[in-house]
């Protein structure tokens, strides 16, 4: 059994649309590595800081990653006799020589934790339907609307203010 301490730098495309652990960015792993009969257990935590934009103001967001991970990487001659006996359906990870690669695992428990729709703050407002401006810098932003269906009337009022002026 060995415990290891690394930081690594984040791979390409680590994380969802919104929200991601951008390339090259510092992952810290805390691993323990077994050695089982079957082949190599992992188990360990990852730590990073994942950033994207609130969805609904599109300022910026920082989300802090903290997940728990645990895989068997099996050595090549287990992993034949077990995809002979069980098929060919099942993931199984395998040790290249003597090494394990973590990507795919990282990416399965790292992901999946990241918010699909983030925001900067729980009541972020957002930003104005009709002309865009950020709603938490004015909370009495308002526009006043006409409803479509009366706005033919509306160029009847300006007529008549303009006959009323003229007399």
């Amino acid at each position: 059994m060995a415990q290891i301490d690394r930081e690594v730098a984040a791979p390409e495309h680590f994380g969802n649309d919104v929200i991601e652990i951008k390339q090259g960015e510092p992952i810290e792993l805390d691993l323990r590595i077994e050695s089982v009969m079957e082949g190599v257990l992992v188990s360990g935590s990852a730590r990073a800081t994942a950033t994207g934009a609130c969805v609904r103001c599109l300022d910026p967001v920082h989300e802090e990653v903290d997940v728990e991970f645990q895989e068997l990487f099996a050595y090549a001659d287990r992993a034949a006799h077990h995809q002979e006996v069980a098929g060919d359906d099942e993931d199984l990870q395998t040790l290249d020589g003597d090494l394990a690669d973590l990507e795919p695992v990282l990416r399965d428990a790292v992901v999946p934790t990241l918010p699909f729709q983030p925001v900067c703050q729980p009541d972020c407002p957002g930003l104005c339907s009709e002309c865009g401006a950020r709603l938490a810098d004015d909370p009495t932003h308002h526009h006043d609307v006409i409803d479509p269906r009366w706005s033919a009337l509306a160029g009847l009022t300006d007529e008549t203010e303009n006959n009323e002026k003229r007399n």
